[in-house]
């Protein structure tokens, strides 16, 4: 396995870039917006592909580099469902799994620091985002944040996991760079509390001063969907009313660019093809399943993902492909949902 800890001087922020092999599809954690040149340049000199980029919650402190990593990789972006931002690719609940060819990581649902907060588990360790840090837990008095929750995330979820597990935080101050589940419910001064009243207590009492980011991070994170209004402008999407009068007509297909997951959970739309996302260069190109199918019966490809970012990407890639009648469910599954469209699991 390729693991990368890398870190911005400025936010103190740890980013985290994971790969089976050399060569192969990777996924980056909690990455920084002016860090991105060189995350691009790692992957470059690795030889690696970038496919998912992840957030473990909404930053305060720094604005997130999922938004140009998805313009400049075409990458899928994910954060979990609790997540208040416009727009991500994907969206994750806890108990589910962000997989790539090789890695796999489980989805936990760990608010207290913020509502939307998460961490991801991987075989010896954990990502804990702003949940648990080294010696630390994250603050608890701004964006929803709520200590009895955070007590519950850490001493119910996250210090269940195996002693020698590997604790990777989103931020360390002191230069520490990682610690273990059985390192930090021994000498961690916050964890060592008596009940969850006493940790509310602690939490309440630290008085901390607001990050120097906060006012602009927030919102700027908050804001991070990928602009679907210019590939409408092109021609090149139609609206969910519109997909509607699609169904089952011979002129179209539609083609579901989600995981399986995804479809278990959500449905599918009647008679769609099922093109996973990070395939769909390959299935465009000569000798490809959509390449093969569109040429052979000239039906129009009508691309949809989850809210529409995904298949905005790959309307574009389709275009540049050639298929120049190809289009996208503008908003996706979550547009197709509200105009009462059908589905099928």
């Amino acid at each position: 396995m390729l693991f990368r800890q890398l870190y911005d001087s400025v936010s103190s922020t740890y980013s985290y870039l994971i790969a089976s092999r050399q060569g192969g599809e990777a996924l980056i954690i909690d990455p920084v917006l002016e860090r991105v040149d060189r995350y691009l340049q790692l992957m470059r000199e690795l030889d690696l592909r970038l496919v998912k980029a992840v957030d473990t919650h909404i930053h305060a402190d720094h604005i997130t580099g999922l938004g140009e990593l998805r313009d400049r990789t075409q990458c899928i972006t994910i954060m979990g469902e609790h997540s208040g931002v416009d727009v991500v690719s994907m969206r994750v609940a806890d108990g589910e799994r962000i997989d790539i060819e090789g890695v796999s990581l489980g989805v936990m649902y760990t608010p207290g620091h913020t509502s939307d907060s998460y961490s991801f588990s991987m075989n010896d360790r954990v990502f804990t985002g702003d949940t648990l840090l080294i010696r630390g837990t994250g603050r608890t008095d701004f964006q929803n944040g709520d200590a009895r929750a955070q007590y519950q995330s850490i001493f119910g979820r996250i210090l269940k996991l195996p002693d020698e597990t590997l604790v990777y935080p989103a931020h360390d101050y002191k230069g520490d760079m990682v610690s273990t589940i059985a390192e930090e419910r021994a000498f961690n001064p916050r964890l060592q509390v008596k009940s969850v009243d006493e940790y509310v207590d602690l939490m309440n009492s630290l008085k901390l001063p607001n990050p120097k980011m906060m006012d602009v991070a927030v919102p700027a994170n908050l804001h991070i969907g990928l602009s679907q209004d210019d590939v409408a402008r092109h021609g090149w999407a139609v609206t969910a009313s519109e997909a509607l009068r699609l169904v089952g007509k011979a002129e179209a297909v539609f083609v579901d660019l989600r995981e399986a997951r995804e479809r278990d959970k959500h449905g599918a739309i009647p008679g769609a093809l099922h093109a996973p996302y990070p395939q769909l260069n390959g299935q465009l190109a000569n000798g490809g399943m959509l390449h093969e199918y569109a040429t052979a019966t000239g039906r129009r490809l009508v691309f949809y993902c989850a809210f529409g970012e995904r298949s905005a990407m790959a309307v574009a890639a389709a275009q540049k492909a050639g298929f120049t009648n190809a289009c996208h469910v503008h908003g996706g599954i979550d547009a197709w949902r509200k105009q009462n469209g059908p589905l099928v699991h």
